[in-house]
């Protein structure tokens, strides 16, 4: 069995695979710094509580944009699983030419739903991600990560504004029953939530102008079954993308050592 771990700034997200099914997945915090040993207690009490997986797997991948959480989980899984895990960055061969400026700046999640992406619906495709960032990656019809955009996330606005404007409340991330806010509440919720479909349809648009054509797209993340039903250019969610990238990543780079 494989092993996928998707280290993110508010969640990680473990899943395991049995050859391409995936058998279990789990979202944790991941505002939590942990030692290798705390990362071991907790894979333990998820993976022997299902089956008593943490004896099938034979296969560790890990994608994260939070260094000071990556070494634990490296080392625990070294340590107790006697796994050399892949880790995901710029430097890995995961075929698919990276033409960021510097490429070693593209998140490795980002890279992930990349090839993800590209992999399951083909080029040129867009690949929209509801996190603490939006994120939007494109990736041409040659299988080339060309780029990108990072907006606040939907979540991340709605804190700030609690957080900096003393009169704002902290509201549930939902669509309030008509656009035109009646109470400081719904006029939040109006804002965060028709302006992520605004931003996320407008977006597509400008990137396909550039483009000069049409393109899949392809949303994951968090808030995505919330928003995409609203949305104008996208119909296709995975909610999974990042760890199915990572399974074919996987099995990409194992076929070739």
């Amino acid at each position: 069995m494989l092993l996928t771990i998707d280290v993110g700034n508010t969640n990680i997200v473990i899943g395991v695979y049995d050859k391409d099914e995936l058998k279990k997945h789990w979202r944790l915090s991941s505002t939590v710094t942990r030692t290798s040993d705390e990362c071991w207690i907790l894979l333990t009490t998820l993976l022997q509580n299902s089956s008593n997986m943490i004896e099938k797997i034979d296969g560790v991948i890990i994608a994260s944009v939070v260094p000071n959480i990556t070494p634990a989980f490296v080392r625990t899984i070294q340590d107790n699983l006697k796994i050399a895990p892949i880790v995901v960055d710029s430097n890995l061969d995961i075929g698919l030419i990276n033409l960021y400026q510097d490429p070693s700046a593209v998140g490795a999640d980002r890279l992930v739903n990349a090839v993800a992406g590209y992999t399951m619906y083909g080029g040129p495709c867009i690949i929209v991600d509801f996190g603490t960032a939006t994120t939007f990656d494109v990736v041409t019809e040659n299988y080339e990560y060309l780029g990108g955009v990072i907006a606040p996330g939907i979540e991340t606005s709605a804190n700030v504004l609690h957080r900096i404007a003393a009169r704002l409340p902290k509201v549930e991330m939902k669509f309030p029953p008509s656009f035109i806010g009646r109470t400081t509440e719904t006029s939040m919720q109006s804002g965060l939530m028709f302006g992520a479909v605004e931003l996320v349809d407008g977006m597509i648009h400008r990137i396909e102008e550039e483009l000069g054509s049409h393109a899949h797209k392809v949303a994951t993340g968090g808030l995505a079954n919330l928003i995409i039903p609203y949305s104008k250019t996208i119909s296709r969610i995975e909610p999974m993308l990042t760890l199915i990238g990572l399974r074919l990543i996987y099995e990409k780079v194992t076929a070739a050592s």
